[in-house]
């Protein structure tokens, strides 16, 4: 038991425990007074198989999901809309982004004391965008349950504000953020370079399939990776879809912690481990500090659980390609810590020994190929990884 009076230190020790227990923050206790579940863990295999509880504020029933190192940064959770029901309307002062897991539906989105309500259907796969406090409401069409997995900034603003009444009960009305223009939740499928790093972006507020569409060659990952930001409703909250092909893998590469991993097509496996053990972990022997995730769609996996830098390298092993969905929140490429104007690089996707945090595949552990073609085999998937991949420079 601390002492509630705090006394100087003497004889040239230091002030404070030293060690000392994490406090929960006004997101979390928000969270625990919700009354679901609340999931936290290095990531999950199907979030379908999370319990779920009846969630009084929404009208369906519900799980908060808060995988390692994305505390504090964005929140996540999974609602069940019950069948032929819809959830309660709502607002709130932060941004969130939907992604239907299962079922069939549409979505009203207005904004307050205005007339023009917008209309659009979902299905499985689509995602699509609540404008910053705009009035929603989530209808099901089937007389089955609908499945719905939502990314958000709200541990961002309870955190700040202190207070929840302030997040679900303001006034204030973004008009910059929605428009009563027909085509505000069309889809619109033109690319252009995102302004920060010049890879393809969309600028659209609805994917009605985002299992299914297009992606731009990227390259950047794996050969024949594809790739995709979509950007809607003026969000800071970051996401992209990014495509292996099957019978390949990404390179590992090292950031810090906000990225998770949604499996929307095929299935693979992720490995992550601390930046400090080095690109060949295995062989150096600290294999038991690497931890491995494997999942399908639906599952979820955290990129860098510990807060620092931390590898991850994601494998596909389905007879179709590997399809990811990556969500960072408020936290892309262009928000780095540094002075306006200065440069940055692209370091993710620039090799160990150009300066940046890529493994290339002749200088990653071996321990990992041997386990891919093996994995495949027993898959029945054809191994795609050529010889020459894991070539040095000097030995082309």
């Amino acid at each position: 038991m601390a002492s509630k009076q705090w006394n100087e230190p003497s004889g040239g020790k230091k002030a404070g425990f030293g060690k000392f227990t994490k406090l929960a923050t006004a997101y979390d206790k928000f969270m625990e007074e919700e009354g679901i579940p609340v999931f936290r863990d290095l990531g999950v295999k199907n979030v379908r198989d999370l319990p779920l509880a009846p969630w009084k504020r929404t009208g369906g029933k519900g799980s908060y999901i808060q995988l390692y190192g994305t505390e504090g940064k964005w929140g996540c959770y999974v609602v069940e809309v019950p069948p032929a029901g819809a959830l309660h309307p709502e607002k709130h002062m932060f941004e969130k982004i939907y992604l239907v897991v299962e079922g069939r539906g549409s979505t009203e989105v207005w904004l307050e004391g205005e007339n023009k309500k917008h209309v659009f259907e979902w299905q499985k796969g689509s995602v699509f965008s609540i404008p910053m406090n705009a009035w929603h409401r989530i209808v099901n069409a089937t007389n089955d349950s609908a499945l719905l997995q939502a990314g958000t900034t709200a541990p961002v603003v309870i955190n700040a504000l202190q207070n929840v009444d302030s997040v679900f009960n303001n006034p204030y009305v973004f008009h910059d953020r929605f428009s009563s223009a027909d085509d505000f939740y069309k889809e619109h499928d033109e690319i252009e370079p995102d302004p920060v790093r010049g890879l393809a972006m969309r600028r659209t507020n609805f994917l009605p399939d985002a299992i299914n569409c297009e992606l731009p060659l990227d390259n950047r990952r794996s050969p024949g990776y594809r790739r995709v930001e979509p950007f809607m409703t003026q969000n800071t909250f970051y996401y992209w879809i990014g495509q292996h092909e099957n019978g390949r893998y990404s390179k590992a590469h090292a950031h810090t912690s906000a990225a998770i991993l949604i499996c929307l097509k095929g299935k693979g496996y992720t490995y992550t481990w601390p930046e400090h053990l080095g690109p060949t972990p295995w062989e150096d022997g600290h294999g038991d500090q690497v931890r491995r995730l494997d999942y399908e769609p639906g599952g979820m996996v955290t990129a860098a659980p510990g807060g620092a830098r931390w590898y991850h390298q994601h494998f596909s092993v389905s007879k179709e390609p590997f399809r990811l969905t990556a969500w960072f929140g408020p936290h892309n490429p262009g928000r780095d810590p540094g002075p306006p104007g200065e440069k940055h690089t692209d370091y993710t996707a620039i090799d160990l020994p150009e300066g940046g945090t890529a493994i290339p595949y002749w200088m990653e552990d071996p321990y990992l190929r041997k386990e891919y073609k093996k994995t495949l085999e027993r898959e029945g998937v054809e191994n795609r990884m050529q010889d020459e991949l894991y070539q040095s420079p000097t030995e082309k």
